[in-house]
């Protein structure tokens, strides 16, 4: 069986740590598959992958992002390419697969953090269409925020979603990564989104400790609210004036 760690976040983005150290980490969890799921942002995962590759790394990278929609935050996974954050729910979902790739709900229902509610999950569960249906939904996550709704999630999903259930450490400290995983059996990336559209994934993990979640804390959050929002708006503002110029 693998073991997979799918939102990870580095100082590329509103993480503590670089695509090394995560790296490093997750190596030393025993991790199978790991994704690197920075805000808004993929190009940290990039160079995690490249950063695999290079040093042969026993595991796998799975570019990723978490993707700010107008209902809650979202991951696309197996993407190679940004998806255009503030969209609603349904078109970000089918940017996400007609990009090929698969979109995790993450920390659901939580009221602690931007999170997918339980309406907007039903609506799209409604709806039928698997062009905007979400493959998957986090379960497990070690942090308060993440696991402040989980028995409900849970119900929410055996009885209503059905769809793959994952655990991640949506860590933003490396000594944090492989706290929480999802168990699949192979090892590979591609057998990881097997297992999720085949619905056998299983999410496994520990609670974060009071000291855990302060460890950062308040320079973890600078980073948040402030430098990596203002980092993503001014390089989106170079970008376009690139392109007209």
């Amino acid at each position: 069986m693998g073991k997979a760690d799918i939102q990870l976040h580095s100082d590329l983005g509103d993480g503590l740590h670089s695509p090394a150290e995560i790296l490093a980490a997750a190596e030393a969890a025993g991790l199978s598959v790991i994704a690197l799921t920075d805000h808004d942002d993929i190009r940290g995962a990039f160079v995690l992958r490249d950063l695999a590759a290079r040093g042969r790394s026993p595991i796998e990278v799975i570019p990723g992002i978490e993707v700010t929609t107008r209902s809650g935050h979202l991951l696309a996974l197996y993407v190679e390419d940004e998806i255009p954050m503030l969209r609603p729910l349904a078109e970000t979902i089918s940017l996400i697969h007609r990009g090929g790739g698969i979109a995790i709900v993450p920390h659901p229902l939580s009221y602690l953090t931007f999170s997918l509610g339980e309406r907007a999950l039903r609506d799209l569960a409604s709806t039928g269409d698997r062009e905007v249906l979400v493959d998957g939904i986090e379960l497990r996550n070690p942090s308060y925020a993440g696991r402040v709704r989980s028995r409900r999630a849970e119900w929410l999903n055996a009885h209503v979603l059905r769809i793959a259930e994952t655990g991640s450490s949506d860590a933003h400290h490396a000594n944090l990564v492989g706290t929480a995983w999802t168990e699949f059996p192979g090892t590979t990336a591609a057998d990881l989104r097997t297992a999720i559209a085949d619905r056998v994934t299983v999410a496994h993990g520990r609670n974060w400790s009071l000291g855990e979640h302060l460890d950062g804390a308040a320079r973890q959050q600078w980073r948040s609210m402030v430098k990596d929002p203002a980092k993503r708006f001014l390089g989106r503002g170079r970008l376009k004036r690139k392109k007209t110029s």
